[in-house]
């Protein structure tokens, strides 16, 4: 153990050494050379998208800003349209106007990230309205947001949207990373499941906040942002009302659910392939049933939280708190909620965002019972059922362990070979269950004398080995007849009649040719058996026994 800390100690120290030499100017400034300039100059110049024909001919709606009733100001004006999830936007006043589109940021003036905007300066008194036109919306509430005022304010409102937009993608990538780390540890599939859905998520909130185009289109989305859209609302969806059904314990009430909820909700995911066919209503139709679908679940799922919730169900609170995000969004669908219409895009990526991380909780509640079953069947591997002490295996590693670390720091380690006489005697006389009571005090009477009860091991059978590290020569000895006597005490409370309990015991201490455990244990089960062959009921030094030979 030192010896490693040494090495990560000097490795650390090289390192720091490397970086020092490498960036100089990390530990002196220089004249000179106290800042970095990147890039290069460039004769470029910014793209010009003009609005043609074409485009404005899709441009079905249109709204005109109309200038205050003593004409404007002229003071510039910032317009900024937000909520555009397909197709163009031009934004118009006088000579002045740009065409946009969420899915390619080229495409946009580079002052609005979260929106199509653009800066005019109308002169001083003129009346021209504003004109902003888009394509028809997908779904009837799905309608845009235009914002104008000075440009600094309107600049920030997008800058902070354009932050939230970003924060929620950037979780769900680290909630996909965190999941991927717990599958490699686990191996439980559902773990690799859950970076499935953190992936997908990141997937579709780029394309509804129009991320999949920044800096520049990454998402072959541009042209098909609708049929995107769909697709993802037909496999995101389900996916999320049937996790939601796990998440509520309906799997575990009605078993049968799952034998068939997969497969539905594999079906209702392939109806995203149908998104690459149909005409623009069939989509907007698809997309109105996904939704509708999904509001229904989610009100089946909260219901039955509620109810698992009264019956002091506390599982439940997980999937109540993750639907109820969603089922306040609809609920403010239905009344028409401005504060939904302006901010639908963070709506729904907080929403989704919500959902991951109470997923995620959750998941680490899953965590933590397999590390705890883990624990358990590790501690069953280790333990001996009856007498609760550390089993051969077990008991072995600690010994080599007491052996590496006698040597490290030149300390001293005797160990005890201990066996009951005539155990078989005791099984056939008094029965196996006086048996078992005999092996079970001794255990108690071996641990109580040890300052850690990890050092008494069973062996097997009626054998069992005591460790006692920091001890040697005849220090051990008088420990272990002491124990000696206290297993016959032992014996003699059980209270059965002509019950006696004595043990022969081998006692070993560490030497520079024991090149390992087993060399060890042998000198120690030899003197055991010297300690049986003089009569039993007594200690054995195998030192003392080869050098009475030699």
């Amino acid at each position: 153990m030192k010896r490693s800390r040494g090495r990560i100690v000097g490795i650390t120290g090289w390192l720091w050494l490397l970086v020092a030499l490498s960036c100089p100017a990390l530990a002196a400034p220089q004249v000179g050379r106290d800042y970095l300039v990147t890039g290069a100059p460039t004769s470029e110049q910014a793209p010009q998208r003009h609005c043609t024909p074409e485009m404005q001919a899709e441009l079905t709606e249109r709204v005109e800003i109309p200038a205050p009733p003593g004409g404007w100001s002229g003071a510039p004006q910032a317009i900024n349209v937000f909520n555009i999830f397909a197709g163009e936007v031009r934004v118009h006043h006088g000579d002045r106007e740009i065409c946009g589109r969420m899915h390619d940021a080229r495409t946009r003036d580079s002052r609005f990230r979260a929106g199509v905007g653009m800066v005019v300066v109308p002169p001083a008194g003129n009346h021209e309205p504003i004109q902003v036109a888009w394509e028809k919306p997908l779904k009837p509430g799905w309608i845009p947001t235009v914002r104008i005022g000075a440009p600094s304010p309107v600049q920030q409102f997008d800058t902070a949207r354009l932050l939230v937009r970003t924060a929620c993608v950037a979780i769900a990538i680290a909630l996909a990373f965190m999941a991927l780390m717990g599958f490699l540890s686990t191996r439980d599939r559902v773990f690799f499941g859950y970076a499935l859905l953190c992936a997908l998520s990141v997937l579709g909130q780029s394309v509804l906040s129009g991320l999949s185009g920044y800096p520049e289109p990454w998402l072959p989305v541009d042209g098909q942002e609708t049929r995107w859209l769909v697709a993802f609302s037909c496999v995101g969806l389900p996916i999320l009302l049937y996790v939601m059904w796990l998440l509520v314990g309906g799997a575990r009430l009605w078993p049968k659910t799952q034998r068939w909820l997969p497969w539905f909700t594999a079906g209702l995911c392939a109806l995203a392939v149908a998104a690459a066919w149909l005409p623009t209503a069939g989509l907007s139709r698809l997309a109105t049933a996904m939704d509708s679908g999904f509001v229904m679940g989610g009100v089946v799922v909260f219901a039955l939280g509620v109810a698992l919730l009264r019956r002091h169900r506390a599982d439940a609170v997980p999937a109540i708190a993750a639907v109820l995000p969603f089922l306040a969004m609809a609920a403010m669908d239905l009344a028409d909620n401005c504060l939904l219409i302006e901010y639908r895009v963070e709506a729904i990526q907080l929403s989704i965002t919500w959902f991951l991380t109470v997923s995620a909780y959750v998941l680490n509640l899953r965590l933590g019972q397999l590390r705890r079953q883990r624990d358990e069947m590790r501690a069953l591997a280790d333990t001996d059922e009856l007498t609760g002490l550390p089993n051969r295996r077990a008991g072995l590693k600690r010994l080599e362990q007491h052996m590496r670390d006698a040597r490290a720091s030149d300390d001293t380690l005797a160990v005890g070979f201990l066996d009951i006489d005539l155990f078989k005697r005791i099984n056939d006389v008094h029965g196996h269950e006086a048996g078992d009571r005999v092996l079970v005090a001794v255990a108690a009477t071996l641990t109580a004398a040890v300052r850690d009860p990890a050092d008494v091991i069973r062996m097997g059978g009626e054998e069992f080995l005591v460790l006692l590290p920091g001890i040697g020569g005849a220090t051990a000895r008088a420990r272990l007849e002491a124990m000696r006597s206290q297993v016959s005490a032992a014996g003699a409370s059980l209270g059965v009649d002509g019950l006696a309990v004595t043990a022969s015991i081998g006692l070993a201490t560490l030497i520079t040719e024991d090149a390992d455990a087993a060399s060890l244990l042998r000198r120690a089960d030899g003197a055991m058996y010297r300690a049986k062959h003089a009569g039993r009921d007594r200690v054995v030094d195998a030192e003392a026994a080869r050098d009475g030979e030699d």
